[in-house]
Formats: C-alpha cells, sequence, structure tokens
C-alpha cells in the first residue's frame, strides 16, 4: 500500500472521530442538562438528546447532493466547518432551543460527512485494501466515541455548573485540525473520471495512490463502465438495483435495532440502574469506549482477510449472548459487574460485526454512477433508525424494566443472523466495478 494513499484515506476518515464524538459526546452532559432545564423526558429525548441525530439523518439524505455536484474533497471540508460551529454555538448558548439548533448543525456535518468520506476512501482504495482502508472510517468514530467519554470523565467537576460548556465546547480542537489538513488531499479519481470526464486528472491521482499497473487497470475499467451508462438513465430507484436498495435497507435497520446507540447514548444512566455510582458510571462507560476500540482493531485486522460475511456472523452470535445475559442480570438483580461484564461483550460484538462492516459495506455495493445517493440512502435509513432509538430511549429507559429492553434487542439479533446466512452477499477482494455486475440485475 503506498503511503500517499493511507495518508489520504486516514486525513478523509477523521470525519468519522468528529461524528463519533459529536454523537456521544452528549451522554455526559445528559443528565445535567435535563437538571439545568428542567426538561420532560420527552423534550429531553427529542431536543437535548437525538435533535443531533435528525441533523444527521437530513444531512446523509441529502448529502448525496454536494457529494455529487461539488465533489467528494469540497464536500468533506464544508463538513468541518459545520462541526467547527457547532462546537462554539452549543457551548456557548444559555437556552435548550439555541443548543438544539447548534447541536442540529453538527448533526448535518455528521450525516453529510457520513455520505463523502467513505465514498472517497472506497473510490481511492484497491480492491487489496479497500476493506481496512474503508475500516479507518469506523475506527475513527470508535476513537471519537472513547475520546468524548474520557473528556467527560476527566472534564467532570472542572467547571462547577458549566462542565458541559467544556465538554462539548473541546471538540472545536480536532474539528478545526480536520478543515486545516483537507485542503492537502486530492479529489477522488472515480469521481473526476466517471462523473466530471476529467480522465487525465482522474489517471494522475490514481498514480498517486496505485501501483502503476493497478492504476492503469483500474482507469480502464473506469473508462468501460463510463461508457456503459448514460447518467441521464440512471435512477436510484430503479428496478435494477432493487436487490441492493433491500440489503442497504435491512443492513442499517439491524445495525440500529441491535440497541447499540441506545447502549452509547445512555451509558452512564443504564450503568447507574445496573448498581454503579454516577462517578463510577462515568469511568465505565469509557471502558465501554476502550472497547470498543480494542476490538475495532480486530475487525481491522480481520475485515479482508476472513471476509465481510464470517465478521457479521461473529458479531450477531455475540449480539445475541451479550443482550440475553444483560436482560438475565437485569431481571435477577445480578450484581453491577456481572452486567457491565456482558455490556462490554456487547460492545466488542458490534466493533467485530456491525460496526466493523456496515460503512465498508455500504460503501462498495452501489455502482459508481449512484455511489453518492446509494450512500445516501443507507447513511440516510441508518441515522434514522438511530435517531428514533436516541428519541424514545429516554422514555424507554424510565417506563420499562430494562431487561425488556434488552431482549426485544435480542430477539432482531437473532433475525440479523438469518439476514446474514441467506441474504447478505460477500464483498471481499471484488472490484466495485466486478461487484456492480454481480448486484445489479
Amino acid at each position: 500500500m503506498k503511503n500517499k494513499l493511507l495518508r489520504y484515506a486516514f486525513i478523509v476518515s477523521t470525519v468519522g472521530f468528529l461524528f463519533g464524538f459529536d454523537s456521544v459526546v452528549i451522554s455526559g452532559v445528559n443528565l445535567p442538562l435535563k437538571s439545568l432545564w428542567e426538561s420532560s423526558d420527552w423534550f429531553h429525548g427529542t431536543f437535548i438528546i437525538s435533535i443531533s441525530l435528525w441533523g444527521t439523518v437530513v444531512g446523509a439524505l441529502l448529502g448525496g447532493y454536494p457529494t455529487e455536484r461539488l465533489g467528494r474533497k469540497s464536500t468533506v471540508l464544508w463538513v468541518g466547518v459545520f462541526f467547527t460551529v457547532s462546537a462554539i454555538g452549543s457551548a456557548l448558548v444559555n437556552d435548550p432551543y439555541s443548543f438544539s439548533f447548534f447541536r442540529f448543525v453538527g448533526g448535518l456535518g455528521a450525516g453529510v460527512g457520513s455520505i463523502a468520506a467513505p465514498a472517497y476512501i472506497s473510490e481511492i482504495a484497491t480492491a487489496r485494501d479497500r476493506g481496512k482502508l474503508g475500516m479507518l472510517f469506523q475506527f475513527n468514530i470508535v476513537f471519537g466515541i472513547l475520546m468524548a467519554f474520557l473528556s467527560n470523565y476527566l472534564l467532570d467537576g472542572t467547571g462547577g455548573e458549566d462542565d458541559w460548556r467544556w465538554m462539548l465546547g473541546i471538540e472545536l480542537v480536532p474539528a478545526l485540525l480536520f478543515t486545516v489538513f483537507i485542503p492537502f488531499v486530492p479529489e477522488s479519481p472515480r469521481w473526476l473520471i466517471v462523473s466530471r470526464n476529467r480522465y487525465e486528472e482522474g489517471r494522475r491521482v490514481l498514480t498517486l495512490s496505485m501501483s502503476k499497473s493497478e492504476a492503469e487497470q483500474a482507469f480502464a475499467q473506469m473508462l468501460l463502465r463510463t461508457e456503459s451508462n448514460k447518467p441521464s438513465t440512471v435512477r436510484l430507484f430503479s428496478g435494477k438495483y432493487r436487490q441492493i436498495l433491500m440489503i442497504s435497507f435491512l443492513m442499517a435497520f439491524f445495525n440500529q435495532f441491535s440497541g447499540i446507540s441506545f447502549v452509547l447514548f445512555y451509558a452512564p444512566e443504564i450503568l447507574e440502574k445496573a448498581g454503579l455510582a454516577t462517578s463510577d458510571s462515568l469511568l465505565s462507560s469509557v471502558s465501554v469506549g476502550l472497547v470498543n476500540l480494542i476490538f475495532t482493531f480486530v475487525g481491522i485486522y480481520l475485515i479482508d482477510r476472513a471476509g465481510r460475511k464470517l465478521l457479521m456472523y461473529i458479531g450477531s452470535v455475540g449480539y445475541i449472548i451479550s443482550l440475553f445475559c444483560i436482560a438475565y442480570g437485569f431481571y435477577f438483580s445480578m450484581p453491577a459487574m456481572f452486567k457491565l461484564i456482558f455490556m462490554l461483550l456487547f460492545i466488542a460484538s458490534h466493533a467485530v460485526g456491525q460496526g466493523a462492516v456496515i460503512w465498508v459495506f455500504l460503501s462498495e455495493i452501489f455502482p459508481n454512477e449512484i455511489r453518492s445517493f446509494g450512500q445516501a440512502w443507507g447513511s440516510g435509513l441508518l441515522n434514522v433508525f438511530a435517531a428514533i432509538i436516541a428519541l424514545f430511549g429516554a422514555v424507554l429507559i424510565n417506563s420499562f424494566a430494562p431487561w425488556i429492553v434488552f431482549v426485544l434487542f435480542a430477539g432482531f439479533m437473532v433475525l440479523q443472523l438469518l439476514f446474514t446466512h441467506f441474504i447478505m452477499p460477500e464483498t471481499k477482494g471484488v472490484s466495485l466495478e466486478d461487484l456492480e455486475r454481480k448486484l445489479v440485475k
């Protein structure tokens, strides 16, 4: 793998760090803001916890347009600007409505970034390295989650009643750094060639990131696909893409109905209900982020060796065992450590399975000419489901016994196991153009 390819992919993938940090930092300010503004469960779940995710939904659904019209590079540059504005604004406001606005802005950045960044990485990488380079986005998401949990823990008690401002405002640092570095990466070669017919420029970028022979082979394949597709006739929701649309829908649905967002966004509150004190729950949240990061490395190691389907099998079985055991722990009032252990197993299962696979998989299965809009469809669905979980999480956690919620999530993971076996295709080591021939009917 060329060093330049790794550098370009890593810089763009740090959108994931901002995405993960911005999404989960709310867990540390959840209870303080609920107390400060004396909001109801519904208001708190809608305007404080899930509002950024609704921004992510909007950003993801609309993100295909700037990604396709402006290019991948220009789009991710604007993503950095959105995160910068959100960090400053949400840390300085004094009322819940202004807070919600700036959190929504950050969500827009996350949604658009979840389209542009994975598309860029999949389009600049070779088939051999596409899995692990695509995993850089997921790695940065979980690294951002860990840093959010860790900074929340370290900043707790440092600013008195204004702790929450520091917890949110610290995101300004990585947001600014990301925005400064993006101008130093080239545009996606596939966007230049397939979408803009800028053949020589695209060919030059390919030679920066691949060997000469790989670049020439990729260039020839792109030219062939460009000549055989008329852009005016390409529509995402035409009948020939129905298989891809169904697969991406189910992938996104099962990702969120595993309960992963519920656990991450409400980790301190869930751990308090498990029997840990407030300070212990914040520290234990750090362990959740750390396990997530460690097993993401396992996923990075395996994704191009074992393949996407095997990781999904492993993750599904781990989900089922851990979720049923967490439910057992709550139902029979087992010690807090019992519940924490299986919660960490749940996080590990996600990191190796769905967490490792989904962003790589969604960026692979859509053809070149509709990749931006296909990414928008898949990421939009993912974030709609995440927002629904976050919206109702505040109600679920206070209205139902925790064991009921975890049994429900476990049931969905049984269905995911069946989906993996009977429907999900393997994409390991297959070029994007060959995947198109396989999946488009």
